[in-house]
């Protein structure tokens, strides 16, 4: 039987804050992860610390207009309309993000916009006997996916706050109940991490 290769710790840990852009009340979850994880891997760690099902495209954008610099999963139709997205598999978050306080953006779904903040507060030793991925602290709920982006969720919200309102029946049926856009669970987000620790 072969031996299972055992992972090394990681030397540092990177204390990230992501924001999703334009939210006020802001929402927003503080993760720890080592500071070399792929941003493939990082990926996942934000989808499932937000909430997000992974149903569409995604890029992260480093640098602003018109230098910035793109990864996420490339593909040859990529270079016909637009930058060259470079191979999030081969980049480590640790060769964007070098110092405290460095930041990029995450986007997600290319329809809807979310783009995120991704903001290094702290770089950490590791802790004995803690496993990373991990999320230490958030606020409020993801929003539905396929809702309109930020100004598409917070009509959504004051639809669903009005009964009186003519779609108010229509979304309840849409999102399948109701929406609680205070809640967050901690716990259950690293559970879900645990699995792509």
């Amino acid at each position: 039987m072969a031996k299972r290769k055992r992972r090394k710790s990681p030397t540092q840990i990177y204390q990230l804050k992501i924001t999703l852009e334009h939210s006020k009340p802001p929402i927003w979850r503080r993760v720890q992860v080592a500071a070399d994880i792929r941003l493939s891997r990082l990926h996942d760690v934000i989808q499932v610390a937000m909430g997000w099902y992974d149903a569409h495209l995604h890029q992260f954008i480093v640098g602003r207009y018109p230098d910035e610099t793109l990864y996420g999963v490339p593909h040859p139709d990529y270079g016909d309309w637009g930058p060259t997205m470079n191979d999030e598999s081969l980049t480590k978050l640790n060769q964007i993000l070098m110092a405290e306080k460095d930041k990029f953006t995450y986007e997600y779904d290319f329809g809807d916009g979310w783009k995120h903040i991704i903001l290094l507060e702290k770089i950490l030793p590791p802790e004995e006997g803690v496993t990373y991925p991990r999320c230490i602290k958030g606020k409020r709920a993801c929003p539905p996916e396929d809702c309109g982006g930020v100004w598409g969720y917070y009509h959504l919200l004051d639809v669903l706050a009005d009964p009186e309102n003519p779609e108010h029946e229509e979304m309840l049926e849409w999102l399948g109940g109701e929406l609680d856009p205070e809640y967050f669970d901690l716990d259950e987000v690293n559970t879900r991490l645990q699995n792509i620790a």
